[in-house]
């Protein structure tokens, strides 16, 4: 399904009749389908919305760089165009979990229960990667203006890789990434008040189970949880046991 959100076309699947509503929010250079599995079990009881955010997926980029504020202010705007009044449950991963710890400190997305998956944010644990980040991008494009086109992005993925940068993942919004992995969400953590699920896989490298202990001790009323044999993608690692672990707290 489609509609036009803050002018961007915007694709998003509905699924489910339950009387609440729960949202998911994919992280970066993913997009909707990265809820299937978690979504065919929430769908039974429940009515759940996913869409791909502006610049992934089948939803269009935005036409200036974004950072947590601008996707805030988008997934607000989502809300009102399907006129959905009360949210149950929030569910993000990555950086939607950013994007959702940036909303919920201001009272710009609300529900009675939040979800956090491998959640990033977490961004002053990573000086010195941030600052590689900020000097290859100063610098990489000078460092490769003498090869030939078709290697030139080769090059420069190698260049970033060793920063650990996914910035180009998704090179269309490289500007939206540069601006979005700066900004640091503990302070904003610190003001959430809904109850707070917090999941980490204990094999994550992107973002540290570690992570999941400076959310928990920041997030009044959480509950962290962190699952053996799964990484980032916990959701798809340990499927059977995140579904269990979220409905559990549903």
């Amino acid at each position: 399904m489609q509609l036009v959100v803050d002018s961007l076309l915007t694709n998003y699947q509905k699924q489910g009749s339950g009387k609440k509503v729960i949202i998911m929010i994919h992280g970066w250079a993913d997009k909707l389908q990265t809820f299937d599995e978690l979504t065919s079990d929430l769908a039974k009881k429940y009515t759940v919305y996913r869409m791909d955010l502006p610049g992934f997926g089948q939803t269009q980029a935005p036409n200036e760089p974004w950072g947590l504020d601008e996707y805030v202010m988008f997934i607000d705007e989502f809300n009102k165009k399907l006129k959905i009044n009360h949210v149950h449950a929030y569910i993000g991963h990555s950086n939607g979990c950013a994007v959702l710890v940036r909303g919920f400190s201001n009272n710009k997305i609300k529900s009675d229960k939040l979800i956090l998956l491998a959640a990033a944010g977490i961004r002053n644990k990573n000086k010195l990667k941030k600052l590689g980040i900020k000097a290859i991008a100063k610098t990489g494009k000078a460092a490769t203006f003498w090869v030939p086109r078709d290697q030139k992005q080769k090059l420069q993925k190698k260049l970033y890789g060793t920063v650990g940068s996914d910035m180009l993942v998704a090179p269309h919004l490289k500007e939206t990434f540069k601006k979005t992995v700066m900004q640091d969400v503990q302070s904003d953590a610190a003001r959430i008040l809904a109850d707070t699920l917090i999941i980490y896989g204990m094999k994550d490298s992107a973002t540290p189970n570690e992570f999941g202990d400076i959310y928990h001790n920041l997030i009044k009323n959480s509950k962290l949880v962190k699952v053996d044999d799964a990484g980032h993608m916990l959701h798809h690692h340990q499927p059977e046991k995140t579904a269990k672990i979220v409905e559990d707290f549903l």
